[in-house]
Order: structure tokens, then C-alpha cells, then sequence
């Protein structure tokens, strides 16, 4: 029987085992036999070539239809072949699956890294319950006394704002530029991720940063800006607790109020304080694309210090928030600066930051440490201290390349130590160095008011004669700046010409510790050696102490403390501080006080500051120039303010300057423009005659103002300067000044200036006695047609019983009123005939003194003591004052 087997059905092939039976197939159909179901066994015959029985029952030939396949070859007869396995088909897919089944493995295994890296650096962080936001370091605003900006201090540089506070495009822009989707992502942006990694991969480097605004924020509260793995991974941590426990808006608010935009300036209060001079609150959508455009670079994008890129970032920032949708394209188009402009406008930091860095050094003496944000009220007159900024920079502009100085300060303050303007240099962006309270130089001539202060307290009078000529004293002499000697003069007028010799002179004879003694007790803080040469001004002092102790001069001899804070409180108005009235009391003798001004005013009217000029009103000052003429100075005083210029260079190298040309020249510049308004007034110890003068009335058992019942306000009443006769006043409804009444007509009294409103003129009291309850002249009790007498120990006596009177103890000198006519402090004095307290002439000290016209002759009369360095020549003394002053004139050429 012949077989026909099929391909399946070779020696070799493998059996279907486990294989269901096949289902029959439908009729008409052929089956083909398998392995392990038609074929039972396969034995080899050679001669047949092939396997025996359970064949297709065809003979062996192929089944219809099917031809043998071509790589088949019938082995062999009388041998077996090897069976060969089987090859299986590829399937499709499987190497995609390969490669799925693998990345799934790498994701596993990195996702496992990460959280293992992520818990490795998260358990290195505190306990999250710990985590609290640190609090913004404090701000130190401060104002100008109009309630004005100066400027913000701190480690910050401005207040913090809240997100509702700013305009709306503000947040916008800084969305736009930092973080698109800072809305949307939980604190960290996997999408930003990636589109930073494939920039950078295509570019071989980092293109930018991946971090959004929270883990921006994170980085500036909690760590370091090291760039490093792990500092990384806890950003991310703690940008996703920040998300987790703030919302959006409270996370973008403590974004823009710490991020540093540069120039010292954080957060964006600060920013918009220190380049546009405005607060955040008033940003324009210009001026918020330029600071937002600062950020990613602040040293090198900011307007001041490269405008031109300043311009570009804007504009970039502003294309941003066009795309986003903030603004429209009109909207960006208008806020741009135009590509070609080469500045942009911000806010020069002007010589008020000077006050502002004195105030901020101040913080700690008054407050002590600050925890919170303050406001500082302070005494500042805004359009003084621009005055005063204007006339030091023309002055130096104009000035300064002829003469070879390049630098000036300036301190002006009202007569009790309030601070109205300060000036520290040129110009505080370019040197922030304080020149007129922290640079310390050598005063010259003007420190010489201290050294003639203590001849007169020692009993020497303006009239004194001394001799100008050179002298040789422990090896050292002084000579005089111009080389000139004028011989036998006066101190009067060796103050005026600031001559060395007299002052060197004065200084070795009441020793130089009396000096520096007059020195400290009148302001002087600096620590002093006492040297002779100290007369000459060699002692380095700061500006601000040296003008603060001319202020004796000008208010009657009381001492000050120079003052520029007023009032501290913080931000929800609680007060910290305020200031005192107090101060040293009275410092200087009212006679001597007297000389001094009298010497003062001669130095300004024909000596060395005859240059400085005041229409209208009393003054006094004093020139000083260094050797070398290293620096120059001028300090100048009025009944209402003290101001002092020095001008010179850092560097220490000389000029051409005196104090009696730039320096007097910028005061009377400033002290025109400080007086404009004022009703002029006459420094203590000059004449009062045609004034009308208000004249507080003292309670004489507190020795202070009394004060009226029913307005809570101090009693005045009005004098006439010249005879300290009451007055009758009203007021013009027009002017608001207080003027005279003529009681004869009821007009005003023309003969009298009227008294400005505000205007503080010094309260004066009478030569004659006066009743401290009702300030009227006292009528019975004392014969006001004879002059006051005193017994040989001073004591005032009472003319009607000749005994003394009772001097009141608690009136001390601090207290009295000055008599206007001898200079001197009254005295509160219990009349024994009346048994009132009643203020009456202090005794003279020296010299015949005059009273309501008549001479009082002293029961021990005061000899003036010899000429400095020899006996007292007996050579006349000038009547004529201009007299002597020609002659100077003629030896100094002035």
C-alpha cells in the first residue's frame, strides 16, 4: 500500500501533546493528521525510505491540491536523520514590549532612587511642625516734620505691602516673567522641568532656571543659596509645604516682599522707593515691567547702574504679559521706553539719605533693638534741607575746580538744638561718607569763640588791650595767616580779625584745660588734649558739635543737645519714644554772654566774615580756616537758627579757600532763604529798641511759664523792646500779626515792629521790677526813679527799709529772665515791705553799669586784669569804634 505523508507528519516533527482532539471538520472539508493522533510511532527503513503504516491511505503521494514543500528533502532509505526542533515564528510587538517591560523597570528603580534621595535630604530638615515663615527683617521709615518720605532704612530698605495694596498688574507682570504656571502647579512645575531639560540638553549647557515662585520663596526663607543636589531637593519639600499651607496670593505676596531687586533695596516697596522715588502702591505698569525685569540679574539689570538693558528686560517683560493675556498689546506697546533712549528717569538719592543714615545709627540709643517696623518723626524741614543741599552742590560746581575743594557739608538747626537741615557731601550716591557728623576735622578760627569765652569768664572784657606780635612760648609760636602784627589791640578786635597771637596769648593765660572746660560745657563732645595751640583750632571736632555750640550764643546762653528725632512709634501707632525738652541749662554767664556776642557781631560787620550777609537781621559768627587751608568754615548764628558750612576735600590736600569767601557765602545763601517770612529779631545782648516783644510771665514758685487757666497756653504779655513798658496789642485780621496800639488814637503803633505769628521771639523781661502773678510793673513797694542798690556781697537792698531782700531759693539762674539792659539774669526777690515775690536787676559784675539811664556804682568795683603776657599799658582806649576798625582795616587790608 502506498502512503502520501504530509510535512507535519516527518521524522523529526514534534508532537502535539496535550492537544484537544481536532473537531471534526465539516463535509467536503479535508483533515490533515497530526502528530500523536494519525501517526502512532515512527521506524526507520532504509529501503523504503520512510516510516511504516498509519499512512494518509493515498499511496504516498501528496494530497491534492499541496505540493511538498521545497526545502524538504525524503532522506535517505535505510537511514535516520536527526529531527530538527522547530523554529516559531517572531511575534509582532514583542520588542516594543521589551523595551515597555524595561522602561518599567528603570522607572521602579529611579522612582525608588528619588524617593530615597528626597527622604535621605527631607529627614536632614526639622520637623515640619516646626516650620514657620521667619519674620521679615524690620523697616525704619522715615519722615521729614511735614509728615513727608525722607527715606526707608533697614536691612531691607523699605515697608513691607500687601498683595491687595498693589495695582493689579504688578503680581501679573511678576507671573508672566517668573512663573506662567504658578497658578496651576502644586510648587513645583514638572512641565517647566522638562522644557528646561531638553533646552539645556540642546544647547550643552543650563539655559535657566527651573524654579518656580514657590520654591523661590522657599529658597529665600529656609536655606542657603548653594546650588547643590541637596539643596535642591529640600526646595522642592518645602515648596510643597508651602503650597499645602498658603495660599497663592499670600505665596506671591512674601515673593515680592523679600526678593532683592538690587541697590540695596528688598522687596518691592523698597524698589519702587529707591528707583522711581514712589511707593509700590503707585507703580506705573511701565515702571513694574522694569522691576520685574530686574530680577534675574539685579546688579546688572538695574536702571541705574545699566539703563540700556534695564530697557530690554522691560520690554521682554511686558511682550510676556501680552501673551499671557494681563495686558493687551496697545497696553505694552504704550508702557515701553523707546529702545533708543539712553537714561531712564529714577530717583537720585539726595543729601536727606545723609539724615536718614544718622537717624538709622540713632535707633539703637533710643529704642534699643528693633523688632518690629517704626516710623520716625523727625524735626527735618523738607524745603530747608533741599535749600541747603542746592547751595552746597552750586558752590562746589562753581567753586570747587577754581579753588581746588570738591567736597562740602552743611548743619542748620533752630537756636534750641532742633536739627532743620543737614548736608554730608556732594552727593550721596556717589560718596555716602557723612562729612558733617562722622568726618572729623580741624575747626581753625572758628573753635577761638571758646578761647575768648574763657577770658571773659576769667574777668577780661572786649576792650581788653593786648599785644599782637610774635611770641615764643615751651617752643612753640604761633604767627598770623597774613604775616602782619597790628601791635596793641583789643580783643574785640582780635577776635574779629582772628588774630593768632592774641588768641595763643589768651589760651596759655587761663590755661588750656579752662579752655577745653568752656569747650564741652558749650557742645563740644570730641575728646581734647590741652595744648596752647588748641586756640589755633588744631583739635579735631565734627561739624555737627562745632555748629551746636555756637546755639549758647544765640538763645541766651543755655546749652543744647543737637536734636533730630521727635517721636518714634510703631507701624500701628504705638509710641516708643518722645522727645525732652531738657538740657543742660544755662551755660553761659549772661554778662559774659553779652561780650561775646558783642565780639561775635564785630567779627561779621568788619573782620574776617564781613563777607556773610543777612538783610534785616541781628547776626553773629565766625570764620575758620585750616592750615593749608585744608578746610574752611563758617559758622553764623540769628535769634532764630545756628548754621555751619565747611568745605574742603577728602583727601586732606589744601585749596585756595578762606572761610570768609565760599563758606559765608553758602550761609547767607541758606540763611536768606531759612529767614524768608520771619520778623527779624536782635541776638541776646543787642538792642531791642523798636521791637515789640513777647514776654512770658514766670510763676515764681516753679521758676517756669505761668500758664492761663482757661486756654491751658503759657501767659504772655507784650513790651516794647526799647523801654520793657507794657504794651496794648491786638491782633490783625489780615496778617495774624500782633501789633501795637497807640492808646492815645487806637491805631496801630507804627514805631513798633509787629510780632509775626509762630515766629519765636525770645521772651525778655524788663529792668524794672515785675509782678509774677499779673507781669505788670510793681508801683508801690520800690521808687522805680532810683536805681536798684546792692550791698557789698551783692545782695539787692531795699531802699524803703535798707535791709536786704529776701532772695527767693528756689529761683536759680537757670530760670531768671534776662534783664535786656545789662545782659544779666534777674533776680526773684521777696519784698519786705509787701511781702510779694518780685523779679528785680541782677547785681553788675564788672564796671560801671547803666540802668534806666542812670550809673550804679558797685561797693567793689572789678579791675580788669593786665594785658595778656604783660602788665596793662596805659595807652587810651579808642572811643571811636570805627575808628579802630579803620585802622585794622588799613594794616589787614580788608
Amino acid at each position: 500500500m502506498d502512503f502520501r505523508i504530509s510535512a507535519d507528519d516527518r521524522v523529526g516533527a514534534q508532537p502535539n501533546r496535550g492537544a484537544k482532539p481536532q473537531a471534526r471538520a465539516p463535509k467536503g472539508q479535508r483533515v490533515e493528521p497530526s502528530l500523536g493522533q494519525s501517526v502512532g510511532g515512527f521506524v526507520d527503513d532504509e529501503r523504503s525510505g520512510g516510516p511504516i503504516g498509519g499512512g494518509g491511505g493515498n499511496g504516498g503521494k501528496p494530497p491534492r491540491g499541496k505540493k511538498p514543500a521545497r526545502s524538504e528533502k525524503e532522506p535517505r532509505r535505510g537511514k535516520a536523520e536527526t529531527a530538527k526542533p522547530k523554529k516559531r515564528r517572531s511575534r509582532s510587538g514583542g520588542f516594543l514590549m521589551g523595551i515597555l517591560w524595561w522602561g518599567f523597570v528603570a522607572c521602579l528603580w529611579g522612582g525608588l532612587a528619588v524617593i530615597g534621595v528626597i527622604v535621605y535630604y527631607g529627614a536632614q530638615l526639622p520637623s515640619s511642625n516646626s516650620w514657620a515663615i521667619p519674620d521679615r527683617p524690620p523697616n525704619i521709615r522715615i519722615l521729614a516734620a511735614d509728615g513727608s518720605l525722607i527715606s526707608n532704612r533697614g536691612q531691607t530698605g523699605g515697608e513691607a505691602v500687601t498683595f491687595r495694596e498693589l495695582p493689579q498688574y504688578v503680581p501679573a507682570a511678576f507671573i508672566a516673567s517668573e512663573d506662567r504656571r504658578f497658578m496651576s502647579h502644586f510648587g513645583v512645575d514638572p512641565i517647566g522641568l522638562v522644557a528646561v531639560a531638553v533646552e539645556s540638553v540642546q544647547a550643552r549647557e543650563v539655559t535657566r532656571g527651573a524654579s518656580t515662585l514657590t520654591q523661590q520663596v522657599a529658597k529665600n526663607l529656609f536655606l542657603t543659596p548653594d546650588q547643590t543636589l541637596g539643596r535642591k531637593v529640600q526646595e522642592a519639600i518645602l515648596a510643597i509645604w508651602l503650597e499645602q499651607n498658603f495660599t497663592k496670593e499670600e505665596i506671591l505676596e512674601l515673593y515680592m516682599n523679600r526678593v532683592y531687586f538690587g541697590s540695596g533695596a528688598t522687596g518691592i516697596e523698597a524698589a519702587a522707593q529707591t528707583y522711581f522715588g514712589v511707593s509700590a502702591r503707585n507703580l506705573s505698569l511701565g515702571q513694574a515691567a522694569m522691576l520685574v525685569g530686574i530680577l534675574p540679574a539685579p546688579s546688572a539689570y538695574n536702571p541705574k547702574a545699566n539703563p540700556q538693558r534695564a530697557i530690554e528686560r522691560q520690554r521682554l517683560v511686558l511682550n510676556s504679559m501680552a501673551q499671557e493675556g494681563y495686558i493687551t498689546r496697545e497696553e505694552a506697546d504704550a508702557a515701553q521706553i523707546s529702545s533708543d533712549q539712553e537714561t531712564v528717569r529714577t530717583v537720585v538719592a539726595g543729601s536727606e539719605s545723609y539724615v536718614a543714615d544718622w537717624v538709622e545709627s540713632l535707633m539703637t540709643a533710643y529704642i534699643g533693638e528693633i523688632k518690629d517696623d517704626v516710623v520716625v518723626q523727625t524735626t527735618i524741614d523738607w524745603k530747608m534741607q533741599k535749600d541747603a543741599e542746592f547751595a552746597v552742590r552750586e558752590a562746589v560746581a562753581n567753586e570747587g575746580p577754581k579753588r581746588g575743594f570738591s567736597q562740602g557739608a552743611l548743619v542748620a538747626m533752630d537756636v534750641n538744638g532742633t536739627v532743620r537741615a543737614m548736608v554730608g557731601g556732594v552727593d550721596y550716591q556717589a560718596s555716602q561718607y557723612n562729612r558733617a557728623v562722622t568726618a572729623k576735622r580741624q575747626p581753625g578760627s572758628t573753635f577761638k569763640p571758646f578761647v575768648y569765652m574763657a577770658a571773659m569768664e576769667k574777668g577780661y572784657t572786649p576792650d581788653t588791650l593786648a599785644e599782637d606780635a610774635q611770641f615764643e612760648y615751651n617752643g612753640w609760636s604761633p604767627r598770623n595767616a597774613s604775616g602782619k602784627y597790628a601791635g596793641t589791640v583789643t580783643l574785640r578786635q582780635g577776635l574779629a580779625y582772628s588774630l593768632n597771637t592774641i588768641a595763643g596769648r589768651l589760651a596759655i593765660d587761663v590755661t588750656p584745660e579752662a579752655v577745653i572746660d568752656v569747650a564741652t560745657r558749650m557742645g563740644i563732645s570730641s575728646a581734647m588734649t590741652p595744648v596752647p595751640s588748641i586756640a589755633l583750632g588744631t583739635q579735631e571736632v565734627n561739624l555737627l558739635e562745632l555748629t551746636s555750640a555756637y546755639a549758647p550764643f544765640a538763645n541766651g546762653g543755655m546749652g543744647i543737645i543737637p536734636n533730630v528725632i521727635t517721636k518714634i512709634t510703631s507701624k500701628d501707632g504705638t509710641q516708643l519714644y518722645e522727645a525732652s525738652d531738657a538740657g543742660p541749662g544755662r551755660v553761659v554767664d549772661p554778662n559774659v554772654l553779652s561780650e561775646m556776642n558783642d565780639m561775635l557781631k564785630t567779627a561779621v560787620e568788619v573782620g574776617t566774615g564781613k563777607g556773610a550777609n543777612l538783610g534785616g537781621w541781628d547776626f553773629g559768627g565766625k570764620t575758620g580756616t585750616s592750615q593749608n587751608a585744608r578746610d574752611a568754615l563758617f559758622v553764623g548764628y540769628t535769634s532764630a537758627m545756628v548754621t555751619g558750612v565747611w568745605l574742603g576735600n577728602d583727601n586732606d590736600s589744601k585749596t585756595t579757600l578762606s572761610g570768609g569767601n565760599v563758606p559765608a557765602a553758602i550761609w547767607s545763601e541758606f540763611m536768606t532763604k531759612a529767614h524768608a517770612g520771619r520778623s527779624p529779631v536782635a541776638i541776646p545782648g543787642g538792642s531791642y529798641q523798636g521791637q515789640l516783644i513777647a514776654q512770658q510771665l514766670i510763676d515764681p514758685a516753679t521758676g517756669q511759664a505761668l500758664i492761663d487757666p482757661t486756654t491751658g497756653q503759657p501767659q504772655v504779655q507784650y513790651v516794647d523792646g526799647g523801654t520793657g513798658q507794657p504794651v496794648q496789642t491786638m491782633t490783625d485780621p489780615t496778617t495774624g500779626q500782633v501789633v501795637a496800639i497807640d492808646p492815645n488814637t487806637g491805631l496801630p503803633n507804627t514805631n513798633l515792629a509787629p510780632v509775626g505769628t509762630g515766629t519765636a521771639n525770645p521772651p525778655i523781661q524788663t529792668g524794672q521790677m515785675t509782678d509774677p502773678n499779673t507781669g505788670l510793673p510793681i508801683n508801690g513797694g520800690f521808687d522805680q526813679t532810683q536805681p536798684q542798690q546792692y550791698d557789698a556781697q551783692g545782695q539787692a537792698i531795699d531802699p524803703v527799709t535798707g535791709f536786704p531782700l529776701q532772695v527767693d531759693p528756689n529761683a536759680g539762674l537757670n530760670n531768671a529772665p534776662i534783664d535786656p539792659q545789662t545782659g544779666m539774669p534777674m533776680v526773684l526777690v521777696v519784698d519786705p515791705a509787701t511781702g510779694q515775690q518780685v523779679w528785680v536787676p541782677g547785681a553788675p559784675a564788672a564796671g560801671q553799669q547803666q540802668f534806666q539811664g542812670q550809673q550804679i556804682q558797685p561797693t567793689s568795683p572789678f579791675a580788669p586784669p593786665a594785658a595778656v603776657g604783660q602788665q596793662q599799658q596805659q595807652q587810651p582806649v579808642y572811643q571811636n569804634e570805627n575808628s579802630q576798625r579803620t585802622l585794622m582795616d588799613l594794616l589787614f587790608g580788608n
